[in-house]
């Protein structure tokens, strides 16, 4: 006998309405991961009751953990569906349970509104501002050792996958999560973008800022592309502390 898998997806018709379970099952196929999975169900949307669905909504967009877009709760634990491989999946249990990410207002299924990140993002300015389009000639040099500091924290994806674990971050808080904290300290390191760290800095210890983080770690241990958060956010504490200080002394 052909080997399937069994599914028990978690789904949402609209964001107003209430969550159901449906189970579905798909032929096993050697390297498949979840997206692939997802793929074959929404080919052929039918339960393991054989009941006709509708197909089950999700984002994915890379298919190489690049995007962050595919990012859902497999097995309980947070993570990309794109890497998130069957077969480890199935060692884990006969059944994979997937779910939306909890933190984040759900769509439909297993999309999610990520809304809320990419403003955190704006807060911070998380970017290089730049006076136009045209050559502006060579930029200032940056040394090895500080592209070594920065690349780890250029590989954010914003998938919200350290949101998800952070116990702080929620509808009853205003933290901005890990991922905005440590771009930030990725753009104040940034030998044009270190214009605008004061302005990141008043954010950074303002409301929902640095002082909001309960030093869980969880977020690092969930990020998929083992990005230094911990050591982001402590250096983000270091530098509001010193910025605060500043303004209080006048100097």
């Amino acid at each position: 006998m052909s080997k399937h898998v069994t599914l028990k997806i978690k789904r949402q018709d609209n964001p107003h309405g209430g969550s159901y379970w449906e189970a579905f099952e798909v032929p096993y196929e050697d390297g498949m991961n979840m997206t692939t999975v997802l793929q074959r169900i929404a080919a052929n949307p039918v339960t393991v009751e054989r009941q006709p669905v509708a197909p089950v909504a999700y984002d994915c967009c890379c298919l190489e953990e690049v995007c962050g877009a595919c990012t859902m709760v497999i097995n309980g634990r947070v993570r990309q569906a794109c890497s998130a491989l069957v077969d480890s999946l199935l060692a884990e249990g006969d059944e994979i349970e997937v779910a939306p990410m909890t933190k984040f207002p759900v769509v439909r299924d297993l999309v999610v509104d990520r809304r809320r990140m990419f403003e955190a993002l704006k807060r911070v300015k998380a970017w290089v501002r730049v006076d136009g389009y045209h050559d502006l000639g060579p930029g200032p040099r940056v040394t090895p050792q500080g592209q070594d500091e920065a690349y780890p924290l250029s590989r954010c994806m914003t998938c919200g996958c350290c949101v998800e674990a952070c116990p702080q971050f929620n509808d009853h808080s205003a933290f901005i999560g890990p991922a905005a904290i440590s771009q930030a300290v990725l753009f104040d390191a940034h030998p044009t973008g270190k214009v605008d760290r004061d302005a990141r800095l008043e954010v950074i210890a303002g409301v929902g800022g640095i002082t909001d983080c309960g030093n869980s770690q969880n977020c690092v241990k969930v990020c998929p592309k083992d990005i230094p958060l911990t050591t982001s956010l402590a250096k983000a504490g270091r530098d509001a502390t010193i910025y605060k200080l500043r303004q209080w002394f006048g100097r």
